[in-house]
């Protein structure tokens, strides 16, 4: 995914904030920000929750991360490009719970599908029309 953020982010002429406890290769594009967190459990979740705003767009697989990044306002889209918003957290919530259960009594495996060139595509597409979406109601408020 982070080919396709860097690539849109470009586009637009914005900066993509990537977020890690380690494993980020240094950028000289000024529209890439890298910020390395100290490790430990959430560490980058947690300085997303504190520095996102309602004017960003957060991507991540981490249901969790989701919910509370949608609590502060922000954008939020899956490596799928579905969209977490404040109507479909509450149940994205429940079925990672549910999974994780039913991972752990053991009746259903561990695996999630493989991510396709549709899944790229859906990726991409959301991204762009969520991009879009946020600089318009930036340029309303401003």
């Amino acid at each position: 995914m982070k080919a396709e953020v860097l690539k849109i982010s470009d586009r637009a002429g914005i900066v993509a904030t990537f977020v890690a406890n380690g494993g980020l290769r240094p950028s000289r594009d000024p529209l890439v920000r890298n910020v390395i967190v100290p490790q430990g459990a959430d560490a980058a979740d947690d300085w997303i929750v504190e520095n996102v705003t309602d004017k960003d767009i957060v991507i991540t697989a981490d249901v969790p991360l989701a919910h509370r990044a949608v609590e502060k306002g922000a954008r939020v889209l899956g490596p799928t490009g579905r969209p977490f918003t404040p109507d479909s957290i509450g149940m994205a919530l429940a079925m990672r719970d549910l999974k994780q259960d039913l991972r752990e009594s053991g009746d259903i495996a561990g695996y999630n599908p493989a991510f396709s060139q549709k899944d790229r595509l859906n990726f991409t597409n959301a991204l762009a029309q969520a991009l879009q979406k946020a600089m318009r109601d930036s340029a309303k408020e401003g």
